[in-house]
């Protein structure tokens, strides 16, 4: 089985004449086209409203689009606020969840009027510090604890992770804060991370709507709206059933339906943040072979590195290639593809099955428009590479230049060396 690039072979040729390899590049189209079924899929629900986690994929271009269609930003750093901010964003368009915060991080929050969901019962008391009172509304982020399981299959081990409430602290927690004041609260929860399943939203759902009920119950709580956060994945491999979102929707309203209605609490609006949905398989590493090496193994090396995609060397992680032009063309040649770092795990893929590849062939690394880009570094000296829009009507935007020598060297700037260094480039 084979995943279809949304470029061409022509196309890249043609790209790559002004906007040389390697670069990112984003299907508008199919970026729009997912967003709105996204919506459709939780039309049911008047509050609705997706956070886009802005960590996957910063790009104000990007999420301009998807601002479009209503959704917000999910923001976890001070910068990544200050980005939303210069978008127009504010109040309610912003949740601010983070983990280990700086009082500054909390501060420019509440300018602008972003809704603070709190990682830490500690939080409370360091927020109210750093602020000097408590905003009005809140959330609080629950982890409780153990493994996260879908029928008989683990998904995940919260227990392990660094975030979160107790079930405990989550009662504590409200009832400090509704004697503080606060007067609308939400709940928020990511247990399990990229799940190719229908059932993973629905599950959560349940455990999050149980939990609200009975906070409301005990602690007389005002409860606003319940974040499922994101955890919805994508089909890396092309072997993999995608994820229906219509249906993930429906099965959530169902859980709601049984659960949220008949304790009265049937205006609760349900948030997402997802990232890795929203723009995943939109975007794509475009790169180029430019040598071969032939020695205890057969290797490709392309223009790109890990510092243009990181999750292969990081994680293992899995990204289909093709070759473009050779789409159709048995793969029966095994190869490992990698890049110049110094780092021998700086493979895109180890013994991959692929067409017999030359150099000067482009291909494409699929399912980079997340956590792509954004986590690129500058090790080695290697500098960051430009991304581009597929506009709907088939043109191409620049809409992050490449990194350049004098970006990598601008922090040196008081450097006595610095304009020697300029001089050179």
């Amino acid at each position: 089985m084979s995943k279809l690039p949304f470029v061409t072979k022509q196309q890249v040729e043609e790209i790559a004449k002004t906007y040389p390899t390697p670069f990112h590049i984003y299907d508008e189209k199919g970026i729009r086209e997912n967003v709105k079924a996204l919506k459709e899929a939780f039309s049911w629900n008047k509050g609705y409203k997706e956070f886009f986690a802005v960590k996957a994929t910063p790009n104000p271009f990007l999420i301009s689009i998807l601002h479009e269609y209503g959704c917000g930003c999910d923001c976890s750093s001070y910068t990544e606020l200050m980005l939303s901010g210069a978008l127009g964003m504010r109040g309610e368009d912003i949740m601010f969840s983070s983990n280990d915060t700086p009082a500054k991080d909390f501060q420019l929050a509440e300018k602008l009027g972003a809704i603070i969901n709190l990682d830490d019962i500690t939080h409370i008391e360091f927020l109210e510090e750093t602020l000097g009172y408590l905003p009005k509304t809140l959330s609080c982020r629950f982890n409780p604890g153990g493994y996260f399981s879908l029928g008989t299959d683990i998904m995940d081990n919260p227990g392990d992770a660094k975030y979160g409430f107790t079930t405990e602290q989550m009662f504590e927690g409200f009832r400090i804060l509704k004697e503080k004041g606060v007067e609308n609260f939400g709940i928020h929860a990511f247990l399990a991370s990229n799940t190719v399943t229908n059932e993973y939203y629905p599950t959560l759902a349940r455990q999050l709507f149980e939990l609200a009920v009975k906070l409301k119950e005990e602690t007389g709580a005002h409860i606003t709206f319940i974040n499922l956060s994101g955890g919805i994945g994508i089909p890396y491999r092309p072997d993999q059933e995608p994820n229906d979102i219509r249906v993930i929707g429906r099965e959530v309203q169902k859980v709601y339906e049984e659960i949220m209605t008949p304790a009265g609490m049937g205006d609760v609006a349900i948030y997402t943040e997802l990232g890795r949905f929203m723009m995943g398989p939109y975007g794509a590493l475009v790169t180029k072979v430019i040598h071969q090496k032939h020695t205890h193994k057969e290797y490709l090396g392309v223009d790109a590195c890990a510092v243009n995609l990181m999750r292969p060397a990081m994680y293992g992680a899995y990204h289909h290639i093709t070759v473009l032009g050779k789409e159709n063309a048995p793969c029966d040649h095994m190869y490992d593809v990698t890049g110049s770092l110094c780092e021998n795990n700086d493979k895109f893929a180890i013994d991959r099955m692929l067409p017999e590849v030359e150099i000067g062939d482009y291909i494409v690394i699929h399912d980079a428009g997340a956590h792509g880009h954004a986590m690129g570094y500058n090790y080695n000296g290697k500098l960051k590479s430009a991304e581009l829009l597929l506009q709907e009507d088939g043109s191409v935007k620049l809409i992050r230049r490449a990194e350049t020598p004098k970006d990598y060297f601008a922090t040196l700037d008081g450097f006595e060396i610095y304009n020697k260094l300029m001089e050179m480039e």
